[in-house]
């Protein structure tokens, strides 16, 4: 029985699941590092004070965000669990959305619309599963 469980959680979330997540936070954050560095040195020739402050906004969240993947991916590795794995997604697909209509609309001056509201909701979902995860301990029944 007990390899039937294993089997079954493996085809939810594979074993190298956390990579996924590590992978992206460092993608996140090496992409917050290349924009904040052209937002500091070229942007101010470019935009206006209210866009600069929107793409730093943006770039911000992608840096912290980041840094918070790269850990809840270590920590879905060494916790296990569904939460800390949907904590991961949250806090991806969040960010993507959030910082990418910050960096849209600073960048172009277009709106997306409700597109960087739902991505700092699922910013803060994402921060609550986390949360959760450390203090519910993993199903090991499905």
């Amino acid at each position: 029985m007990g390899a039937v469980l294993a089997a079954q959680r493996a085809r939810v979330y594979p074993a190298r699941m956390h990579r996924l997540w590590i992978a992206l936070g460092a993608l996140a954050g090496l992409a917050a590092v290349a924009l904040s560095a052209w937002s500091a040195h070229a942007a101010p020739g470019v935009l206006d004070p209210f866009r600069l402050a929107m793409l730093h906004t943006g770039l911000e969240m992608l840096g912290w965000h980041a840094l918070a993947l790269l850990g809840t991916g270590l920590w879905a590795q060494r916790r296990g669990g569904r939460l800390a794995h949907l904590a991961a997604g949250a806090l991806a697909l969040g960010v993507l959305l959030f910082s990418g209509a910050m960096v849209t609309r600073a960048l172009t001056g277009v709106s997306l619309g409700p597109v960087a509201p739902a991505g700092g909701m699922l910013m803060l979902i994402g921060w609550a599963l986390l949360a959760l995860s450390a203090v519910v301990p993993p199903r090991s029944e499905p």
